[in-house]
């Protein structure tokens, strides 16, 4: 068992997370899945589908994973970007893996998991605030670097 210096430590190193960046065409238009946060922090605030990557699992199958808990869908992760959220006043600080695909299968929002499921178009989505650094992944995905900004978690939004 580690002592109690070795547990601090640990408690300081990042977190590994993987986030889904999911896109359908709809009638010309491009739109995004986001979901709705049920759980602090940032309850009540849209964010990509994704979550924490759990001991012996690989980013690629903790976003898959997430994506098919949060959102009931199949999802063709291709690696895309890593980012850092790092929010020191609640001890957050995870280096997020970013997956895009597209998806298949039935959506169903997993309530455990997420209050709510929609498509935006991507440039709604794009002027929204969302959680953690989703605002930052989207512009770079999207190309651009003039965002909304992140949201800290003591923040709201929404």
């Amino acid at each position: 068992m580690p002592d109690c210096s070795e547990r601090r430590e640990e408690e300081r190193l990042p977190k590994s997370s993987a986030a889904a960046i999911i896109t359908r065409d709809m009638n010309g238009e491009t739109e995004i899945l986001l979901t709705l946060r049920n759980s602090p922090p940032l309850e009540g605030v849209w964010c990509l589908p994704g979550g924490h990557v759990d001991q012996g699992e690989t980013a690629r199958d903790a976003v898959i994973r997430e994506v098919k808990e949060e959102t009931g869908l199949d999802f063709d992760a291709r690696f895309f970007k890593c980012f850092d959220e790092v929010f020191p006043e609640y001890g957050i600080f995870a280096v997020v893996s970013v997956f895009e695909g597209r998806a298949s299968g039935k959506l169903k929002p997993q309530i455990d998991e997420v209050a709510e499921l929609r498509w935006f178009p991507v440039q709604k989505a794009r002027s929204m605030r969302l959680a953690f650094c989703d605002n930052e992944i989207l512009d770079c995905y999207f190309g651009q670097s003039e965002g909304a900004g992140m949201v800290p978690p003591e923040s709201g939004g929404g």
